[in-house]
């Protein structure tokens, strides 16, 4: 199965590939300017229907643009009769070229096959105990864009050994100087079967670091926009990352897919309401409380502390006649609702025409004949109104939240049997604030106005949901992510040994439970493809502590002398040291990271520019000039480098509130880097990284 390279004979077949490359652009250009060209002047009702149409054609456009970086087809599959038609042994075969999106030429017919085709599958799932029709599966090498190599798998030939793609592993080891993208032509068989799953049902990946599970993510959301479009143009699909850094490194990738129109947020911009400005931050022991699922009934019964049960009668005076409904009445009507369980502003919506209901009732009892425009008129008579205010108040949720954090007998009220009193002095404020606006907003105070708020009004929908690093959420905020897709589906990512939050996860199914999506498949991704067998093995020392139980990642590359460690007499030499190392991976090529505790940033940055050296901040984009990222540990989960220069591994740990979860942050750390690591400490290493072969 070897790799062919260039030849001078311009009837070989690489000049052939490379020849179909340049007719596909050209096609792709073609169907660019076609869109471009449409008139639709004449074919439009309105201006409303035309601006809906013009948008659909400028959306258009931009999706046939040719990314020049980005190979158009990466793939060709050979099979061996023709598709979809009689497969009778002998019939024509076709051939098809596998792209990022549909070409096809100036007859309609396919010069690319978009790779979330049905007739693409193969491409990925295809092997020589399951060919699926395929004769031979020819994978494409580029360098700049530029068609460069080819590399067949004959499968259907029993002569033929079986072996790893040389083209497919140069790909996954090849450098990456830029943000994250060009990962669709390495998508494995046990990847692409979750990349392909249903709509319908929630999927969750747990995969150690460098498994490839953010890129089955980030694929299954371009897959099923492929597949679903017309029902996810309705209801939006969105990819929740856990930083902005992260945001910015993966949004190179949709496009690359073949996507360009999916929303990116954080669950801090999910919840992040008008007027509810997050300025403060949380002790860890008040946060992981403020996380605990046991809020949202404290919440709930805060809420419908509101209702206060009705001790008069209501009497609309409507003309010469005056209409009375008593208090007993009014509060079966009250416990009614209650009963329902609706939510609180829906009730709210809803008891002045209960009201005005039983009003009509009476009218109706005594011979005259009301229809719904007197119901209405009704339910918005003076004393309605002042009795709904009464009974039923309108809340604020920001407000209410204010008062629960800052008034310890509300609070008591809504927490007993939930709470004891110790987790509630945690949370309360020790200088209540005295407006929703000039408070002191944590991150996990805005999760519970936003659950405040879903008991209020509904929330919106959407019809799939991506959560990445997910192993890091607190119940409640899996309760606001899982608010956004009740009526939907959602593909939840993460690494139980990553999480390194005091709150984080401690299995999949009581995450799933808190999300919402129960009987949600657990896929487990064990094989890795990014970071080297010695750098992953070294890591993996510390799961027992971290995460016992859960499989070690097997990593398929081998990358001898891929590790070093290196310490240094004390402190004094240290910086000297992590320079030096800094400046020797400079000399390779690729990107650099180097990673230290979040309390070393400043004396590193300050050593790189004494040093003359230009640094970015994690998510910023490398380049030639520019390949050295200072990266904190807190911001390394997610991100990627060919090469890792970590700085002092006792300073990530001591940097955490607890040893488990700084010595998860270590493991984050550790395994960032696709060729190389470097450790460089001169205080003692944690235990079980000092003992060799631990």
């Amino acid at each position: 199965m070897p790799a062919h390279e260039h030849e001078s004979d311009t009837t070989d077949p690489l000049a052939r590939e490379r020849a179909h490359l340049a007719a596909s652009r050209s096609a792709l250009r073609a169907m660019r300017e076609d869109a471009q060209a449409l008139d639709i002047r004449d074919v439009t009702a309105n201006w409303v229907n035309a601006a809906v149409l013009q948008a659909q054609i400028d959306e258009r456009i931009k999706s046939l643009a040719d990314l020049s970086h980005t190979p158009l087809f990466f793939g060709r599959l050979d099979y061996l009769h023709r598709v979809g038609g009689e497969l009778a042994e002998g019939a024509e075969g076709e051939q098809f070229y596998i792209g990022r999106r549909h070409v096809h030429d100036a007859d309609g017919d396919p010069m690319v096959i978009d790779w979330r085709a049905p007739v693409s599958q193969p491409f990925y799932r295809a092997s020589r105990k399951d060919p699926q029709d395929v004769g031979q599966r020819r994978r494409f090498g580029y360098t700049g864009g530029e068609l460069t190599a080819y590399e067949d798998e004959h499968l259907s030939d029993p002569a033929e050994a079986e072996q790893t793609s040389k083209l497919l592993q140069a790909e996954i080891e090849r450098p990456r100087v830029g943000p994250m993208r060009d990962i669709v032509a390495t998508i494995q068989p046990e990847q692409d079967e979750i990349v392909r799953s249903g709509l319908g049902g929630t999927v969750c990946v747990q995969g150690g670091p460098g498994t490839g599970k953010t890129a089955v993510g980030l694929h299954r959301v371009a897959y099923l926009l492929y597949a679903h479009r017309e029902r996810l143009a309705r209801t939006g699909t969105l990819v929740i990352g856990p930083n902005r850094s992260f945001l910015h490194y993966i949004e190179q990738v949709l496009p690359a897919l073949g996507e360009l129109e999916v929303k990116q947020a954080t669950v801090d911009d999910l919840v992040t309401r008008a007027g509810v400005e997050v300025r403060g931050t949380d002790p860890a022991d008040a946060a992981v409380v403020k996380g605990d699922a046991r809020m949202a009934e404290v919440l709930r019964r805060a809420v419908r502390s509101h209702v206060t049960p009705p001790t008069e009668p209501v009497v609309v005076v409507r003309g010469s006649r005056r209409w009375r409904i008593p208090a007993y009445e009014l509060a079966e009507i009250v416990t009614e609702l209650l009963a329902r369980d609706m939510r609180y502003g829906a009730a709210h919506e809803a008891l002045p025409q209960r009201i005005a209901h039983a009003v009509l009732v009476r009218m109706e009892e005594a011979g005259e004949a009301p229809d719904d425009r007197v119901q209405n008129a009704v339910a918005r008579n003076p004393a309605v109104k002042a009795a709904v205010k009464a009974i039923w108040p309108v809340v604020d949720p920001a407000k209410l939240v204010l008062r629960l954090l800052s008034d310890a007998e509300f609070l008591a009220a809504h927490a007993e049997g939930l709470l004891d009193e110790d987790e509630q002095k945690t949370i309360l404020w020790t200088k209540p604030a005295r407006s929703v606006k000039s408070a002191k907003w944590s991150a996990a105070d805005a999760v519970l106005i936003d659950e405040a708020s879903d008991l209020v009004a509904r929330t919106h929908s959407l019809g799939h949901v991506v959560l990445d690093e997910a192993q890091d959420l607190s119940p409640m905020q899996y309760r606001a992510v899982g608010r956004r897709c009740t009526t939907g589906s959602a593909t939840v990512l993460g690494d139980l040994a990553q999480g390194t939050t005091p709150w984080s996860t401690e299995s999949w199914a009581q995450a799933l439970h808190h999300l919402g999506k129960p009987d949600a498949v657990v896929e487990e991704l064990t094989a890795g493809f990014r970071v080297p067998r010695e750098v992953i093995a070294y890591a993996s020392r510390l799961l027992p502590v971290i995460s016992p139980g859960l499989a070690a990642v097997e990593s398929v590359r081998e990358s001898p002398g891929s590790l070093e460690v290196r310490r240094v007499a004390g402190p004094a030499e240290l910086d000297a040291a992590v320079l030096a190392e800094c400046e020797a991976s400079l000399t390779r090529e690729g990107s650099i990271g180097l990673i230290a505790a979040d309390a070393r940033i400043p004396v590193l940055a300050e050593a790189l520019t004494a040093a003359g050296h230009a640094y970015l901040s994690p998510g910023e984009e490398t380049s030639a000039e520019s390949r050295l990222t200072l990266v904190p540990a807190s911001l390394a989960k997610g991100l990627e480098y060919d090469y890792v220069v970590l700085d002092e591994p006792a300073a990530v740990v001591d940097g955490e509130p607890d040893e488990r979860t700084g010595l998860r942050r270590l493991y984050v750390a550790l395994t960032r880097a696709v060729s190389g690591l470097t450790v460089v400490h001169a205080a003692e290493l944690p235990d079980r990284l000092a003992a060799p072969g631990a």
